[in-house]
């Protein structure tokens, strides 16, 4: 439902220079999405009337990522002027002309912050007679942030920053999270006030809290239940707390919903990876981006699964896959490198120290071990002998082979593209195919063995295969 009375403003014009990234902060990945991506997802499950994203930094970038995840967001550019309340100032230009209602500041960087959390926020404000409502937190260390001042009847009275603090301040836990709630017109008013007369020369968001007060208008601070679901990201260690945090919540979930993870600390998963009950995921397993896994499954150990499709009761052991497809009860590892277009059929198999791309395996074959398949077709309950080689490269170009079904190949094969080898079709040990096998053929190569007496007596007297060879008495 939409929320006829609720704007919301994503500040996202951001550098993230403590990052020490090419990649904008807000698009370094978190659970496999933006980190930006989270907030946008947010916002659209609080149904505002309303959504504006400001950017500045990398803007292409960060506003093409807002158009795919929130298309009915507007996008304003900060200009010249710094600070967040300057990027608040254009956001509410910005509004339609007839909006009357509150506005929710939100950070681009502070992903962990949940719908529910906002909807109580929210409730909490409206509930109240307050110009604004800021959103607080009592995290282990309030080092750093501004913090919440209460009268002595506990109500709202002032935001500290920690460099203007005095000691008795900076012994408060609570802080300023950074998450605002204000009704349009006293916004719009205070806004009008702000100047860059500071040591920054910026305009801080921060300020219109102050002249609101100044100006006799209630402001309430509410807590939020855990600290964690403000913490916002500026560099690499607070991406990476963020991430094991995120990761934590979503192992829960789908372990409450029925999947064996045996080990939480060493298994990820993305938040668009999809599992079904009774899948059992093995420690050292990564379930990544849009990966779906059916039920009974058995994923791992050491095994990342990118984009794939698993059907139900396959195994997946210490194999690393993208834009792969496995059958029902199909077996795949230990070892394997199913690269994109991998197609491996029901209960096939895919073996130990075997790589695959573009390859369609059917039913009920297998390749066992020790090969490479690449832009081939094989049919249904064929088998591929150990160590084979599809040469589908020929320097220049990629060519397809076409192996059918019920074929039998030998071990060591080479099968120089483009061929096809029939139904029912075998080859011997060592072949090397370089044409057609007709349905129901044995394809071998005709080279008879030669055994030269006495070469290596000739030819490496002296070492300890001679000498062997000479006690032998053969």
């Amino acid at each position: 439902m939409t929320d006829s009375r609720l704007a919301i403003v994503v500040l996202a014009a951001g550098q993230g220079t403590r990052m020490k990234s090419n990649l904008p902060k807000l698009l370094h990945p978190l659970a496999g999405l933006p980190v930006v991506s989270h907030v946008l997802a947010t916002a659209k499950a609080l149904g505002a009337a309303h959504v504006i994203t400001v950017v500045r930094f990398d803007r292409d970038r960060l506003a093409a990522v807002v158009a795919e995840d929130l298309p009915e967001s507007a996008i304003v550019d900060q200009d010249e002027i710094p600070g967040t309340g300057r990027a608040v100032e254009q956001a509410v230009a910005a509004l339609p002309a007839d909006f009357d209602g509150d506005v929710l500041v939100v950070n681009g960087d502070v992903p962990l912050l949940d719908a529910d959390t906002l909807i109580s926020f929210i409730a909490a404000h409206r509930a109240s007679a307050a110009s604004a409502t800021v959103l607080s937190a009592v995290p282990d260390d309030a080092t750093g942030y501004g913090r919440i001042i209460r009268s002595e009847d506990g109500a709202f009275d002032r935001i500290v920053e920690q460099k203007d603090a005095t000691d008795a301040e900076l012994a408060v836990a609570e802080i300023n999270a950074g998450v605002y709630l204000f009704g349009l017109a006293a916004l719009r008013d205070q806004l009008a006030q702000l100047t860059t007369d500071n040591a920054q020369g910026e305009k801080y968001l921060t300020d219109v809290i102050g002249l609101l007060r100044r100006a006799g208008s209630e402001v309430t601070a509410v807590p939020v239940a855990e600290a964690w679901l403000v913490a916002g990201i500026n560099d690499r260690a607070q991406l990476g707390e963020a991430a094991a945090k995120l990761n934590a919540l979503i192992v829960r979930g789908w372990q409450l919903a029925g999947v064996t993870v045996q080990d939480p600390a060493t298994t990820w998963i993305d938040l668009r990876a999809k599992l079904a009950a009774d899948v059992t995921l093995l420690p050292g397993t990564q379930i990544l981006g849009s990966t779906v896994v059916e039920t009974g499954a058995v994923i791992g150990p050491d095994t990342t699964l990118t984009d794939c499709e698993i059907g139900s009761s396959a195994v997946v052991k210490r194999t690393d896959a993208t834009l792969a497809v496995i059958g029902a009860e199909a077996s795949v590892g230990p070892f394997s490198y199913l690269r994109p277009g991998t197609y491996l059929g029901a209960d096939g198999k895919i073996g130990a120290f075997v790589e695959t791309k573009n390859a369609k395996i059917g039913a009920g074959s297998k390749v066992p071990h020790l090969s490479y398949v690449g832009d081939a077709t094989v049919g249904v309950e064929s088998n591929i002998g150990a160590g084979t080689i599809f040469a589908n490269y020929d320097g220049v170009n990629k060519h397809s082979s076409e192996i059918g079904s019920y074929v039998r190949t030998g071990s060591h094969n080479v099968f120089v593209a483009p061929i096809r080898i029939g139904d029912g079709a075998y080859t011997g040990a060592g072949a090397v195919v370089r044409k057609d096998v007709p349905s129901g053929s044995l394809a071998i190569n005709v080279a008879p063995q030669r055994n030269m007496d006495g070469w290596v007596q000739a030819n490496r007297p002296g070492t300890d295969a001679a000498k062997a060879a000479v006690e032998s008495g053969e």
